[in-house]
């Protein structure tokens, strides 16, 4: 087996969209990045020097409806996790984001914008070996009722499960279990749109939150189901919304993760922490060369 290399795309990317909760609109664009530079967005409207932000779970200053990077200047850019998600589907090691405005454009309220402009933009192999974490021992956060974890596998990437469970009869109950192998993250989760209630609306934008959200970028459920004319794209569109946080939640580790995530009614904040405690835990994970340990048995059993 080949040695991975890390990867970055190809050539620079743009799009832009409003903010579901600022309701600004902002322009994205994705340019390559050296090897070991990590996902680094930049605020290119920030005063300079300090619109520098690295997508790292030590970055992370707010979980309220979506994650929120912040560096030490006090700059931060919002809902970052469906981009992040986009990313860590297809692989990508290093990126640099710049971004006008303070949050992430939401677009229809999936990854699936964001997953076509990277394929769009293309991948290049970088002349170093990618690396993973592996976890080597179970680490687990809880919240009343909401738990997550991040035990040992002997896969080599990401494998989830994850259970909603709420009162309303149109979510109900739902799980779903898959492996972040090539192409699955596309297949299963890309489309998975955000989604609320028609009931919470006037208490969030009274928060200053939810200001630009609407039918066109989020599945909104009212009294009588939901509300958008199209329906749900799948059944268990919710509980694959909640994956798709999941994978961009959990690539903020600073790189892939080897790992089984087990979660029941997960959201950012209980993310954050369980990636904060994994990262605290020497004991609990290692950096591993991707595909080394594989070619070392090849060469081996050829011997």
């Amino acid at each position: 087996m080949a040695v991975e290399r890390q990867t970055t795309i190809s050539r620079k990317v743009s799009c832009a969209g409003i903010g579901v909760h600022s309701g600004a609109r902002a322009r994205l664009t994705l340019l390559p990045a050296p090897a070991h530079s990590g996902i680094r967005f930049v605020r290119i409207d920030a005063a300079a020097g300090t619109g520098e932000i690295l997508a790292h779970a030590e970055a992370v200053s707010d979980t309220q409806l979506g994650t929120t990077l912040s560096n030490e200047h006090g700059t931060s850019v919002a809902v970052v996790e469906h981009l992040l998600a986009a990313v860590a589907g297809l692989g990508i090691d290093n990126l640099r984001i710049e971004i006008d405005g303070p949050e992430v454009p939401i677009m229809d309220g999936s990854s699936s914008v964001f997953y076509e402009l990277l394929l769009q933009a293309g991948q290049r192999a970088l002349g170093v070996a990618r690396r993973r974490i592996r976890v080597l021992e179970a680490v687990e956060v809880r919240d009343g009722p909401k738990r997550a974890s991040l035990s040992p596998t002997h896969n080599d990437v990401l494998t989830l499960r994850a259970r909603i469970e709420y009162d309303d009869a149109h979510i109900g109950v739902q799980q779903m279990a898959m492996r972040l192998a090539p192409g699955m993250f596309a297949r299963d989760l890309a489309f998975a749109r955000t989604y609320g209630f028609a009931r919470d609306v006037e208490m969030l934008r009274a928060m200053g939150l939810a200001l630009g959200g609407s039918l066109e970028n989020a599945v909104v459920i009212g009294d009588d189901g939901v509300m958008n004319p199209e329906g749900l794209r799948i059944e268990d569109e919710f509980v694959r919304h909640k994956m798709l946080d999941a994978v961009g939640d959990l690539m903020l580790a600073g790189a892939p993760i080897a790992g089984d995530y087990d979660a029941v009614q997960p959201g950012h904040a209980l993310n954050n922490k369980l990636v904060r405690k994994l990262l605290a835990t020497p004991s609990a994970w290692c950096w591993e060369d991707a595909g080394v340990q594989a070619a070392m048995e090849d060469v081996r059993a050829a011997v």
